[in-house]
């Protein structure tokens, strides 16, 4: 097994760091770049970036974000969020990113992936799948931030993608996200066991032990994670005292409180828990 990959996601609503609970009720937190910078001196092995309403809105607005970021950052950077056209990735990767994340575009046209592929590598593409459990057992894909059915089975879309040339698949949990109840371990251990590229399991986090579950049980191969990070890494942050009111719900951050269905912590700590669960991961 390879190392296991910590990966601090940061979902953005435009120019703000957010969170929400089941991908809705987005709450601003602070300045992603600075979360970022912070995350990189901490020992993140990549970041994710989601625009969590380009597809909403039909836009693609985080590249000035990204061309900051990487300037100071030297880890891989993945960006998702409103990517329709080959240009969109093209820019993306011009922009500092290493990986971009594709979800609707890659529903409404499953050859889009392949041309990606093509295009740019497998090893530069992740399709994204934002997963919600029917009522039937089965899970079903959605896109829009979770908001749009697709009617497309979760397992079946993620062995399509892979033949399609995907080089990994992110499971976003849709009923687990924000939560703190755990990760949809039986969701991710069906995807990882259909699939031979790499799995990143996200949404539903409380604590590091979560993290180790999501390994050991649910053979994701890295674990993406926001708000036990988040939380923690606020009480570090210094507020730049920046104009936070565009594009979100500030009231939140200014409490300067912490969900009460989250354990927050760091990255050094996350890395030890699974060091003591003997998984391999980056010392």
């Amino acid at each position: 097994m390879l190392n296991v990959r910590l990966i601090p996601r940061l979902d953005i609503k435009g120019p703000n760091l957010v969170k929400g609970i089941h991908l809705e009720g987005l709450r601003v937190l602070g300045k992603p770049e600075v979360f970022a910078k912070y995350y990189y001196e901490n020992g993140a092995d990549e970041l994710f970036f989601q625009d969590t309403v380009a597809s909403l809105y039909d836009r693609n607005s985080l590249q000035s974000i990204i061309t900051k970021t990487a300037k100071e950052i030297f880890i891989p950077l993945t960006v998702g969020g409103g990517l329709r056209t080959i240009e969109d990735i093209n820019n993306a990767l011009r922009s500092g990113a290493d990986k971009v994340a594709i979800n609707t575009a890659a529903v409404k046209n499953p050859e889009f992936v392949r041309q990606a592929a093509t295009k740019f590598g497998s090893s530069t593409i992740v399709v994204a799948l934002e997963v919600i459990k029917e009522r039937d057992g089965n899970y079903y894909v959605f896109t829009d931030n979770g908001r749009e059915y697709s009617g497309l089975e979760a397992i079946s879309w993620a062995k399509q993608v892979e033949e399609l040339g995907a080089g990994e698949i992110v499971i976003t949990s849709v009923d687990k996200e924000g939560t703190g109840e755990g990760f949809d371990i039986d969701l991710i251990n069906k995807i990882a066991s259909n699939v031979n590229i790499p799995v990143i399991a996200h949404g539903g986090a409380k604590d590091s032990l979560d993290v180790v579950k999501a390994v050991k049980e649910g053979k994701a191969d890295a674990v993406a994670v926001a708000s036990i990070l988040h939380y923690a890494a606020m009480k570090h942050i210094e507020d730049s005292n920046e104009d936070y009111q565009i594009e979100g719900n500030t009231s939140f951050m200014a409490s300067g409180k912490t969900p009460k269905h989250i354990l927050p912590t760091d990255l050094i700590r996350l890395r030890e828990g699974l060091i003591t669960a003997k998984i391999p991961t980056r010392k």
